[in-house]
């Protein structure tokens, strides 16, 4: 699989110490400053920038270099230096940060309509497109996901354990509501879902049957529910 349950934790949690670290007004204003410098910027800089001492301001700027936030090095900005050591000079690293909790995956959502519109075929229009690439894709994490895992095909019971732990790295909120019942508390691609609901909410559902597909499991499909950002893959009812 493209990423693992305990490398999105570290993910989650990396950008929530970044966040932390910013919480602070003097940080988060010399990081502004920063950022939008253009140019190194030394630490007499910054604490000009914001009104503090020096000493201080390293203090904080460190904080940010320790968080990758910023990137500092030793360098003389704009002159030459015949005397003394050359100043400390900070920029900004290429660090985005995005904490949201559920995750969102709008760039799942975003691959899957590039490939749609990459492979679309002579007979068949956008929406179908759309369809099949998601389905694909679904196919293909379960697939792998199975291999990962176990060997052969499996029951609904432990089925919708693996889907679980599954769609979980993808943003989704799966909860056990009876053994051959698993709910999806949310949609992983919530806002942009309420922009095309139709074709957001059949790509999510092909999504799933492919998912379910790929792994092998006998007896279980994915349900779209009427709950808003909320689709269930259960047990057939005869």
């Amino acid at each position: 699989m493209a990423c693992d349950q305990a490398a999105s934790a570290d993910a989650v949690g990396s950008a929530i110490d970044s966040v932390s670290v910013l919480s602070e007004d003097s940080r988060r204003r010399m990081f502004t400053v920063i950022r939008r410098a253009g140019h190194d910027v030394t630490r007499d800089e910054a604490a000009v920038s914001v009104g503090i001492c020096r000493k201080l301001a390293a203090f904080h700027l460190d904080k940010l270099v320790d968080a990758c936030l910023l990137g500092a090095r030793y360098e003389t900005p704009g002159v030459i230096r015949k005397v003394g050591r050359r100043p400390k000079v900070y920029e900004p690293t290429a660090a985005q940060i995005t904490v949201t909790i559920p995750e969102r995956r709008r760039e799942l959502l975003a691959d899957l309509l590039m490939d749609a519109v990459l492979t679309e075929e002579a007979d068949e229009n956008a929406e179908q497109a759309g369809m099949r690439t998601a389905e694909q894709h679904g196919r293909q994490l379960g697939a792998v996901g199975g291999e990962e895992t176990r060997p052969g095909r499996l029951g609904r019971e432990r089925g919708l354990t693996l889907c679980g732990g599954l769609l979980e790295e993808y943003g989704y909120e799966p909860v056990r509501e009876a053994l051959t019942r698993l709910r999806l508390r949310n949609c992983p691609f919530h806002p942009l879902a309420a922009k095309a609901p139709d074709l957001v909410c059949a790509m999510n559902q092909a999504f799933l049957s492919g998912s379910l597909t790929g792994l092998e499991v006998n007896g279980v499909k994915a349900v779209l529910t009427p709950e808003p950002g909320e689709a269930v893959p259960e047990r057939p009812r005869s």
